[in-house]
């Protein structure tokens, strides 16, 4: 028998073999784990999706089914977006929608360029008490939102900004957190890069501007996703700094509904909906970079 002969029942069992389930360290992954990874994925996901889709589902009931029914039914009998229309006939919801929007967009511009900036000075300039700022942002990140919400007021008293939009923004125009991201970003970025920009006459702006910036498209849009949901779905802040009706955010009049129709659950489910839409479509537009951006920033500290 020759060798090719004797090689042969070797590829052929070797075709045969099964496919191995492996993790990301290369280890095989028996088959109880993975069922036991799939469920609790499962579990999860029932508990975070779960309690949005009871909302949309109650939100499409009409007047006449029980939302109470056992055990409960998810899919309307007779689906009717009359609630939104309730909703918008009840509290001028697109108002406070489009100053949410106002506050959210603003929150996610200056956050984008106030981070970028803070997070490339912490990562690529040398200058004396770097690490001390460092240090100040992450401690400031310790420091409770309650803890300092007396004296932002007071603060924006001094300034004439309460009962405005832009006293709802300036706060919270630049996270620590989100300057902390931009840095560990721009820290996996390669120095011999910039070191050949450095060579052929770029200066820091330029080198910031046409090279470390576009690296780092994943952890702007990272933070861009925090600050828009930072902004959308603060409740305390506004409801402290703003007296008025007409510059309410959403969240604010939705708790304005939420009081004045407590029995109602039909509605404050349309209202709640209306609340998480523009999160979902935020995210869904930005959701690859967001993953990319989330390694960026993740492997150095």
């Amino acid at each position: 028998m020759s060798v090719i002969e004797k090689a042969r029942p070797v590829e052929r069992s070797a075709a045969v073999r099964e496919p191995r389930v492996t993790d990301e360290h290369g280890r095989r992954v028996r088959g109880w784990e993975l069922a036991l990874r799939y469920a609790l994925l499962l579990a999860v996901l029932a508990l975070t999706v779960g309690p949005f889709l009871w909302q949309l589902s109650t939100s499409l009931k009409g007047p006449t089914e029980d939302i109470y029914t056992s055990p409960p039914k998810f899919l309307p009998s007779d689906p009717t977006f009359h609630n939104y229309e309730r909703v918008s006939e009840t509290i001028p919801v697109w108002d406070y929608a489009l100053n949410s929007l106002k506050v959210a967009t603003a929150n996610v511009v200056t956050n984008c360029v106030g981070a970028a900036l803070a997070g490339y000075a912490l990562a690529r300039l040398r200058y004396r008490g770097r690490r001390a700022a460092t240090l100040a942002f992450i401690l400031a990140m310790l420091v409770p939102v309650e803890g300092i919400i007396i004296a932002q007021f007071t603060t924006m008293r001094e300034l004439g900004l309460n009962n405005t939009l832009v006293g709802v923004v300036l706060p919270g125009c630049i996270g620590a957190m989100n300057v902390l991201l931009m840095r560990n970003a721009f820290l996996n970025l390669p120095y011999e890069i910039e070191e050949a920009a450095f060579v052929d006459g770029a200066n820091v702006w330029q080198r910031f501007v046409r090279i470390a910036l576009p690296s780092v498209k994943g952890t702007l849009a990272v933070v861009a996703i925090f600050a828009f949901m930072g902004a959308w779905d603060d409740f305390l802040w506004p409801l402290i700094v703003l007296s008025d009706p007409s510059k309410f955010t959403l969240t604010i009049g939705l708790n304005y509904l939420h009081g004045t129709f407590a029995n109602d659950e039909r509605l404050v489910a349309a209202g709640t909906v209306i609340a998480v839409a523009p999160l979902i479509v935020l995210f869904a537009c930005l959701q690859r970079y967001f993953f990319r951006g989330v390694g960026e920033g993740a492997v150095k500290g």
